[in-house]
């Protein structure tokens, strides 16, 4: 399996990622090149040589206008309200270790030499999708990813996201640093895409209303659900453009898995640490991918049908991955069931607990076990039925392609079909 591993160990900003997943290339003139193509406009893309604690890696800088926007490369998405309390406010006093991915010691009125205007989240679209030579898969993940980022500014200033304003050229540089990601992650074609815990880094950053702490807010809640750290270094280390193209494209978060690598890449930040300020990217093969489940098991035999299904529902919510029964007998000649639930190592604890609520066994059997599991993804496909999502699945040398239940019995219903009719008019689209 073709596998794609960031190491986060120093967080992760638009600009370091660009550069890691260049030097994957062999050709890199060539592919900036083909970023320049893009056509974004006033952006020019350029490759440097770089060295931190005496690795050798690659620094991308952006220029917009032909001024190098380095303080200007992710999205600074505000609510109109000019005192916002924004994740990388104006006038701020601290340093940060990604200066291009925020704005820092400026305020409106930058001194760029000309008036800055602002985009929504329409305006955006217009941009990604009229005016840009980018491939329509390319094009999805960017607007995907710029979606991510307006959620979290609307959930942080409380605001609809149609009143979500992005700062004209920091909205190039962010259109950059995301377009680029996007395209080389396209052009390396990976089955699997995973990453390091992030690092974050720790302090606080000084806003308008006052200090706020690391990770910024945005950026708090693009991360959640994924392991984070703070460590000791006071700087702001992971973005909220980075945070978001993690989010996006990383579907397993954890220790390198084992892998034959084939190329490394180093993705420098600007500024000087003890520690190495890069993400590596790792490109290689890895096995087929497996994890550690946990199997609990309980025999009851004084439960009604509904009571069982019932905490099998409760099961399942709570995030079971499986839960099934198996017809036994007990003792006294009693017919009863065997109750089994499959979970994450992780959730077993809450699993037994549900158990012990809503069934009436005495006790739970535990067993650990391994399991091989293909790949899985959902797509959302446009049809002349609406939309109508496709659970992919690959790996072991197998690709599968299966529609989901509920969309193909809406299908069938309104057509007066069968679900295999349905699948099959699908199949034709």
């Amino acid at each position: 399996m073709r596998t794609l591993y960031f190491d986060c160990a120093m967080g992760a900003a638009g600009d370091m990622l660009t550069a890691a997943l260049l030097e994957l290339f062999p050709d890199r003139e060539a592919v900036v090149a083909e970023l320049n193509r893009i056509g974004i406009p006033t952006v020019k893309y350029a490759a440097y040589p770089a060295v931190k604690c005496g690795i050798t890696g690659t620094a991308v800088r952006v220029t917009v206008d032909e001024a190098e926007e380095g303080v200007h490369s992710h999205a600074d998405p505000h609510p109109h309200d000019p005192c916002h309390e924004h994740d990388h406010p104006h006038d701020h006093d601290h340093d940060h270790d990604h200066a291009n991915d925020h704005p820092q010691n400026h305020d409106h009125d930058h001194d760029h030499g000309h008036e800055h205007h602002h985009s929504g989240m329409a305006q955006i679209e217009h941009l990604v999708k009229a005016h840009l030579a980018l491939q329509e898969p390319v094009k999805a993940d960017v607007l995907a990813v710029y979606g991510l980022l307006a959620e979290a500014e609307s959930q942080v200033h409380g605001v609809p996201i149609p009143e979500i304003h992005f700062h004209e050229v920091g909205t190039m540089d962010a259109v950059a640093d995301i377009a680029a990601v996007c395209t080389l992650i396209h052009r390396l074609a990976p089955d699997r895409i995973a990453a390091s815990p992030i690092h974050v880094g720790s302090g606080q950053v000084r806003c308008a209303h006052g200090l706020l702490p690391v990770p910024a807010p945005a950026t708090a809640l693009l991360l959640r659900g994924v392991p984070i750290y703070g460590g000791s270094i006071p700087s702001e280390l992971c973005t909220p453009t980075g945070a978001a193209l993690l989010r996006h494209f990383v579907q397993d978060f954890g220790p390198m898995p084992p892998m034959r690598v084939q190329a490394i890449g180093y993705g420098m930040g600007r500024k000087d640490f003890e520690a190495a300020n890069c993400v590596r990217a790792m490109l290689g093969e890895s096995a087929q991918q497996s994890e550690e489940i946990y199997e609990l098991a309980c025999n009851v035999d004084d439960m009604t049908g509904e009571a069982v299904g019932f905490a099998m529902e409760a099961l399942f919510a709570a995030g079971a991955l499986d839960v099934y029964t198996v017809g036994i007998g007990m003792k006294k000649s009693r017919p009863g069931i065997l109750l089994r639930v499959l979970c994450k190592p992780e959730d077993r604890q809450r699993m037994v607990a549900l158990l012990f609520r809503h069934t009436t066994t005495l006790g739970i059997r535990e067993f650990a076990a391994g399991r091989y599991v293909l790949d899985r993804t959902v797509t959302a496909l446009d049809t002349p039925f609406g939309t109508v999502r496709r659970k992919d699945s690959s790996g072991y040398g197998i690709t599968r392609h299966k529609y989901e239940y509920e969309d193909l019995a809406r299908i069938a219903r309104a057509e007066g079909i069968s679900l295999t009719e349905a699948a099959a008019r699908l199949d034709e689209e």
